[in-house]
């Protein structure tokens, strides 16, 4: 059976893609980072998540990225942005932006997969329903690929790694209706950027907002607990 490495932060879109890797037959190791986001409940939404979905194994990995000053995510001193329209979710890159995150994320994805032997990495990246995020772009995927091939031994020896991102162009209705397909527990992720210490969601910022639209127009009801 073949080994991936599935990026797992607790949310929606992720919890699909774990669901995704096992649907398609891989031995799929979860990994979740803990940055110093200020949603850390999402660590263990995703430890729960890797039970359910089947993940061969999961890690949690420290890498704290809260000295990024900036960053909404990471830095207390920074709003994270809410009740704002569409038109202005679309346009630009928000303050929620992580610089590097992705690239963070994925070279501890590709240091796991080189040390178990395995060459497939699966992230959530939606190039669709997003916030304008530079590192969810299929240009910077294949970047990826190109230099995991460079920056590993086994890529010297002519190995090559794939980076999957089954959601890349979904819209978030569609990921709704595949998590459903898939048996995702999409009660039990979280994609708020700023909830509240019991993990109740704010329902005003860009991911709620994100979210809230795609369950409405696929017509599922989201039964996340408090929403």
């Amino acid at each position: 059976m073949r080994s991936a490495i599935v990026l797992l932060s607790g949310g929606l879109d992720s919890a699909t893609c774990l669901a995704w890797a096992r649907r398609e037959g891989y031995l799929a190791h979860a990994l979740t980072v803990d940055y110093g986001q200020r949603h850390v409940i999402e660590i263990e939404r995703a430890a729960a998540l890797a039970r359910v979905l089947g993940a061969a194994s999961h890690r949690i990995v420290s890498v704290d990225l809260s000295f990024l000053a900036g960053s909404a995510l990471t830095d207390r001193n920074v709003a994270v942005p809410k009740t704002r329209s569409p038109a202005e979710i679309a346009s630009g890159v928000p303050t929620t932006y992580v610089p590097a995150r992705n690239t963070v994320l994925l070279a501890l994805a590709l240091a796991w997969s080189e040390a178990l032997g395995a060459r497939d990495l699966v992230i959530g990246v939606n190039a669709v329903d997003y916030s304008g995020y530079p590192d969810c772009r299929p240009a910077f995927l294949r970047a990826f690929e190109a230099l995991a091939g460079c920056a590993t031994k086994a890529g010297a020896e002519g190995e090559a790694w794939r980076i999957h991102a089954p959601l890349l162009e979904l819209s978030k209705a569609e990921i709704v209706r595949r998590a459903v397909e898939w048996g995702v527990p999409y009660a039990s992720t979280i994609s708020c950027y700023d909830p509240g210490s019991s993990g109740v969601p704010c329902g005003a910022c860009d991911a709620c907002q994100l979210r809230a639209r795609g369950f409405r127009e696929a017509g599922v009801e989201d039964k996340t607990p408090d929403r």
